[in-house]
């Protein structure tokens, strides 16, 4: 398990590690609690370094990685972000990332454990490209910033940042970039700090939220947040098999930017107007159905559970699921496989 850089500052303040494929991540901080209600009520710190950084340099680096992913980098402004799918030939996900245009490189941020996969489907295809793939995770860390008092930690006036907005800064001395992340929480903003000047930057933003109640935010709280708003995760609600429009990505793809591996079959499926099966609200009442669980309208199954967690937001247990097309209207109930217990479909995200 690869540590935390911030380990030593982390177990200070009380943490428990896990192991997210083979990256060590805060769990939580006491009893999670906290963290969550800062995360809603005024503003949360996580430590999200534990995310894998490729760098792309070379002449060629914007066409090649054009042709790689569903979404547009040729026409990219500089200096901006946008999120994207890796698929292969069959239209399948690979991974998915964010993509960050800088002037002499692109910088690519993917799930823990996915970089050296996603290196390698990249290499597979750079044939006579100008273009070279570098694994950047140990040059950057990100800290995210979550909750309505966000603005107010980065300083008097801070006007909030778009989603994928960027924005550079001084923090601790040093030279950041501010990523607007709005996709879990409306005022999220990922700080992309040198991995040498994180403790720096984890001190500096601690101390200017003190006043306005930040709290450290571990992963169990992000994915809270996270099912909550019904955004899917790769390796958890999205795998090798899904398409990404079950996934309901559609913000991820161009439908306008020419040829990429797998477009042939994003174009069809995006021009019969519907997928087989979707990813959708489930709510579970006190139910505690674990991912992977089976999903039953009368003898036929019509999906499975991939998150579950218990919403302090709805007061029960919710997940996101994939149900076939013919089950997802808003209230129908299915069976949870193994037993009579039943669960009602929810539009995403899920409704306070």
């Amino acid at each position: 398990m690869e540590p935390l850089s911030l380990h030593f500052l982390h177990e200070e303040a009380g943490a428990r590690f896990i192991d997210v494929r083979g990256r060590e991540v805060v769990a939580g901080y006491g009893n999670g609690e906290d963290g969550y209600r800062a995360a809603v009520e005024a503003v949360a710190l996580h430590d999200a370094s534990y995310r894998e950084i490729l760098r792309i340099t070379g002449e060629d680096r914007a066409s090649f990685l054009h042709g790689m992913v569903t979404q547009e980098v040729n026409n990219l402004p500089v200096g901006a972000a946008t999120y994207a799918a890796l698929v292969n030939v069959k239209g399948a996900m690979v991974a998915d990332a964010r993509i960050l245009k800088r002037e002499a490189d692109l910088l690519m941020d993917v799930e823990p454990g996915h970089g050296a996969k996603v290196r390698e489907f990249l290499e597979k295809y750079l044939i006579s490209e100008d273009a070279e793939l570098h694994d950047a995770t140990g040059e950057y860390g990100i800290l995210r910033l979550l909750g309505p008092r966000t603005a107010g930690v980065l300083g008097e006036g801070f006007a909030p940042l778009a989603h994928q907005a960027t924005r550079a800064m001084t923090l601790a001395g040093q030279e950041v970039l501010l990523v607007g992340n709005t996709s879990v929480e409306p005022h999220g903003v990922d700080v992309w700090v040198p991995r040498a000047g994180l403790e720096a930057a984890w001190r500096a933003l601690s101390q200017a939220g003190a006043e306005l109640g930040l709290k450290p935010l571990g992963f169990e709280g992000l994915e809270l947040l996270r099912v909550e708003a019904g955004v899917p995760r790769y390796g958890q609600d999205m795998v090798d098999t899904t398409i990404p429009m079950e996934a309901n990505l559609t913000g991820a793809i161009s439908y306008n930017k020419g040829c990429y591996i797998g477009q042939e079959v994003i174009a069809r499926a995006t021009f019969r107007g519907h997928m087989n099966r979707k990813l959708t609200g489930l709510l579970l009442g006190e139910l505690d159905a674990a991912p992977g669980t089976e999903l039953r309208r009368g003898e036929k199954k019509v999906g499975w559970l991939t998150s579950v967690v218990r919403s302090p937001a709805q007061g029960q247990r919710v997940a996101l699921g994939y149900v076939h097309r013919d089950s997802l209207e808003p209230g129908t109930e299915l069976t949870l496989a193994g037993g009579p217990d039943t669960v009602k479909v929810a539009p995403l995200p899920f409704k306070a």
